[in-house]
């Protein structure tokens, strides 16, 4: 089977520390310079013992690079290139592993600080674009391909390799972080001062799988839309592919979705005392899709009986079956989100379909010629929770170890999601609380759900809130939050989210940087109340307050 496209849902590292680029392809070139002093002290690198791998190169790469217009961002938004040490290592936790890893030092202006840079969907690639903006503000950046090479859509790697499941699923973040740490101690004569991982998606899960296992790699972690729960995403996805494929009538069409998305609003977007085209809160939105029924000839505007019963079974997931909270369906109101992930141009051809197929396939059963049609949800979700417990997910609400050493978490979630349930984050959340206590989760956890957010970025709600050029204030950046939280011990309250014309297209790059409209994220579970006065468009004009 064949990559389905668009994969910049599955490429959102980045998203946590600008809240955009997950959406943009990179190239970025520069040429050495430097005094041969400088070399040579990178280049000394090279020769430096690295537990369980070894040092490929060490090269001192100069200021400044060359772009194509498709990497406009970084010079629209200003990032200027440091001279950096730029160091390539392989390693080898097993005999099977290759986990092809980089770390960036900068040779000038180092702010004592390690960024970790995730991976989307299966991995098998460097996020160069998020090294590069991190190297951009003094970070060193450490980032890896997690042991295998791919376009983050094919899971034929892990065929008959145990052990290369652990490096995708655990080791190899956990090895890049040991590695990156030793580097920076070589280089600069210094050990790191504070250390951050920050991701969205897989990249997410990886936070949270760091969190939970080696909670000394990272001081500071932002998880966004995070894909800890891997049972839960691979057979509910399963289940939903096939409730849409169960007859030839089911399966709804993406040109019906627009009408769908719109009668959801009609219906639910004054809930929270304010029409704007977002709902705050989709739990509370009770929408009955029989409510589009045809009731004559069949339109992009009505659904058949058979349409309505697969939009119903989208919204309450397997769980509303089987009583199995965990398995929720997807929250409506982010319907036209779903276009290129659940729908696609077809039967058998969306993103979602393409995963179900993957993980199953490849990383669970390990039968290539495994198909949906044999999917029973009952039966198959058992094993694969089994299987996938021990390499991918991160699912344990006992974060003690990781808060006793200072360490902080953030974590959000786009309430139109149209990839990952949303829930599962609010019930992780609310076990962590409930195993931890209240008290101890207020001193190091915060969880920030977004109405109108896609996956981890885009959607027609305000989804920036990384870093805003010439503004660090940490109520716009999830970035400055986490580092004043761990190393000021300011505790992070509203973030103010932005959203911007034609944030996930090109033309963006060459528009205007103001933002069409500003609001509040607040911590779980308080949410945005309008004041009742003010521009709809402008974050003043809201107060956090409880969920009504």
């Amino acid at each position: 089977m064949k990559p389905v496209p668009s994969k910049r849902r599955w490429a959102p590292a980045m998203a946590g520390l600008l809240g955009l680029g997950a959406a943009l392809a990179v190239g970025l070139s520069a040429c050495a310079s430097g005094t041969p002093a400088a070399r040579t002290q990178c280049e000394a690198l090279e020769k430096l013992n690295i537990a369980g791998g070894k040092v490929v190169s060490a090269k001192l790469v100069g200021a400044g690079f060359k772009m194509s217009w498709k990497t406009a961002l970084i010079g629209v938004w200003g990032f200027k290139q440091p001279q950096s040490c730029r160091v390539t290592l392989v390693l080898k936790p097993s005999p099977d592993s290759h986990i092809n890893t980089e770390v960036w030092l900068p040779a000038t202006g180092w702010n004592n600080r390690l960024f970790g840079v995730g991976n989307g969907g299966l991995a098998g690639s460097i996020d160069y674009l998020s090294m590069n903006v991190g190297l951009s503000h003094g970070y060193a950046v450490a980032a890896t391909d997690t042991g295998h090479k791919g376009d983050g859509n094919n899971g034929e790697w892990a065929l008959n390799h145990p052990e290369l499941l652990k490096d995708f699923g655990w080791r190899a973040i956990h090895e890049t972080a040991v590695a990156a740490k030793t580097l920076i101690a070589a280089y600069y004569g210094r050990p790191v001062g504070h250390s951050y991982f920050i991701s969205g998606s897989n990249g997410g899960r990886e936070g949270l799988m760091e969190a939970q296992r080696f909670p000394e790699d990272y001081d500071g972690i932002v998880a966004g839309a995070p894909a800890f729960d891997g049972p839960n995403n691979v057979a509910a996805s399963a289940w939903t592919q096939t409730r849409l494929l169960r007859t030839p009538a089911s399966y709804i069409l993406k040109a019906k979705l627009p009408a769908i998305q719109a009668a959801v609003l009609k219906q639910c977007d004054g809930l929270d005392g304010l029409k704007d085209g977002l709902i705050e809160n989709p739990m509370v939105c009770r929408f009955d899709p029989a409510a589009m029924l045809c009731q004559g000839k069949q339109t992009n505007q009505c659904l058949n009986a058979n349409q309505v019963e697969s939009l119903r079974a989208i919204y309450s997931g397997p769980g509303g079956s089987l009583g199995d909270s965990r398995n929720w369906g997807y929250p409506p109101g982010g319907e036209e989100g779903w276009k290129e992930w659940g729908i696609g141009n077809g039967p058998r051809k969306s993103i979602q379909y393409h995963f179900a197929l993957e993980f199953p396939r490849y990383l669970v059963y390990g039968d290539p010629k495994w198909e949906l049609s044999r999917f029973d949800f009952a039966k198959d979700r058992p094993e694969i929770a089994r299987v996938m417990g021990v390499f991918y997910t991160a699912r344990d609400p006992d974060l003690t170890r990781f808060k006793a050493r200072g360490g902080k978490l953030i974590l959000y979630h786009g309430w139109s999601d149209q990839a990952l349930v949303p829930q599962l984050t609010i019930d992780y959340f609310n076990r962590m609380t409930a195993a931890m206590g209240k008290d101890q989760t207020d001193g190091f956890a915060r969880l920030y759900m977004a109405p109108g957010v896609w996956h981890v970025i885009g959607g027609p709600g305000p989804n920036v809130f990384g870093q805003i050029p010439g503004n660090e204030d940490p109520r716009y950046s999830v970035t400055a939050a986490i580092e004043q939280w761990v190393e000021k011990g300011v505790p992070p309250g509203p973030i103010i989210a932005s959203k911007y014309k034609n944030d996930l297209k090109p033309q963006f790059l060459a528009g205007s940087m103001t933002a069409i409209r500003t609001r509040l994220l607040c911590p779980w579970p308080l949410v945005q109340r309008y004041k009742g006065a003010g521009s709809i468009d402008d974050y003043r004009s809201f107060a956090c307050g409880p969920a009504e």
